[in-house]
């Protein structure tokens, strides 16, 4: 039964993250490759991947705000992020403007309408130029 259940279990397709270049890109856009305790969005959002303090409680992701300077944590932060606002995007790994509308315009990014709706593509230009340097 356990030899099963583990063949079962081997069998099931594991969901594919994104790209590195996805994380390479955002890291570009969000602070032009900056590490550190960067503050942005007049010192609403901190660190590489310019994390808002909201964002970062909606990701569930233990330890403190001030942990999001760090370019690994941050990672780690967007990734439970879009695994419970875009797990779709997330598990497919190829619907790359889903989960960077997300990351910059929050849950209902994908909902949004005039001037959110182009700031939004904008920054998903922003983002798509960096994925095809």
């Amino acid at each position: 039964m356990k030899r099963t259940l583990l063949l079962l279990c081997l069998a099931l397709p594991l969901g594919a993250a994104p790209p590195e270049s996805f994380f390479r890109a955002l890291h570009a856009v969000e602070t032009g490759r900056r590490l550190g305790a960067i503050r942005g969005d007049n010192g609403t959002a901190l660190g590489p991947l310019q994390i808002h303090r909201a964002y970062w409680l909606d990701s569930g992701v233990k330890g403190s705000y001030s942990q999001c300077s760090d370019l690994a944590y941050s990672r780690a932060v967007v990734e439970a992020y879009m695994r419970r606002y875009a797990p779709k995007a997330w598990a497919g790994g190829t619907d790359l403007e889903t989960l960077a509308k997300i990351h910059n315009g929050g849950p209902n990014a994908m909902k949004a309408t005039g001037q959110k709706q182009i700031n939004l593509n904008r920054y998903w230009a922003k983002i798509s130029k960096q994925l095809n340097k």
